[in-house]
């Protein structure tokens, strides 16, 4: 990519046009096309979830991280994988919409496995019900990605006594889907699938992008704790 395409406003157009993206096979067509310079352009947004998420698991974790299986989900090109290989951790599977996205991740060298999911629209494999040390979705539950309820997925993939970390952004824009987010995790918790291990509100999440915000939207880390 140019240094002249890859500037703010090039990056924040670029996003933009995928909010008219409105059936899921519009977004992964879209994310498909953005896949080969999606990590460039998430970094002039100085898109800070992959790291804060990865610090918030290494926080509480306190297991063999060499040997602990991490389920990447909504992995992208495996950002979240590369800021936890960092911090010890050894083992990921991904899974992502994306086909494009998927062969990028593949091509870090960090994943031992990958599978393409249509998250919301087909659940994750029976398979590996309490199969995961960790799982982590970032960047995917938001407004027009992946509906709330798929947060119940997560917690069947994880092992009893394993993490779940969440992130979701709190800007304007975005705040009626936190809300549902926010009511699930607790409903969850009320039924005894896993206790609530740390939430944290970051102001300075990301740029802003849409229409009517300045600077930088805030967003939320949520780490849970499967009973």
């Amino acid at each position: 990519m140019s240094a002249v395409a890859n500037t703010f406003e090039n990056v924040k157009a670029v996003i933009l046009s995928a909010h008219k993206n409105t059936t899921s096979r519009d977004k992964v067509s879209f994310y498909n096309s953005w896949a080969e310079n999606y990590d460039q352009d998430v970094a002039v947004l100085d898109y800070r979830a992959p790291t804060l998420a990865a610090n918030c698991i290494s926080s509480h974790f306190s297991g063999d991280r060499e040997g602990a299986v991490v389920l990447d989900v909504a992995c992208g090109t495996g950002l979240v994988a590369t800021q936890l290989k960092k911090l010890g951790f050894g083992k990921f599977v991904g899974v992502d919409g994306s086909k494009a996205m998927l062969e990028l991740a593949r091509q870090s060298g960090l994943y031992q496995d990958s599978k393409q999911v249509m998250l919301g629209e087909e659940p994750l494999p029976i398979q590996w019900v309490d199969s995961f040390d960790v799982v982590v979705i970032v960047g995917g539950l938001s407004f027009g990605h992946v509906p709330p309820a798929v947060v119940r997925d997560l917690c069947k993939s994880t092992k009893p006594g394993g993490y779940i970390c969440m992130t979701t952004r709190s800007n304007q824009d975005n705040l009626e889907y936190k809300g549902f987010l926010d009511s699930e995790l607790r409903q969850m918790e009320n039924e005894g699938l896993w206790t609530c291990v740390e939430v944290t509100e970051v102001e300075n999440w990301e740029r802003a992008v849409s229409e009517h915000e300045d600077g930088y939207i805030s967003g939320a880390v949520y780490l849970y704790k499967k009973l």
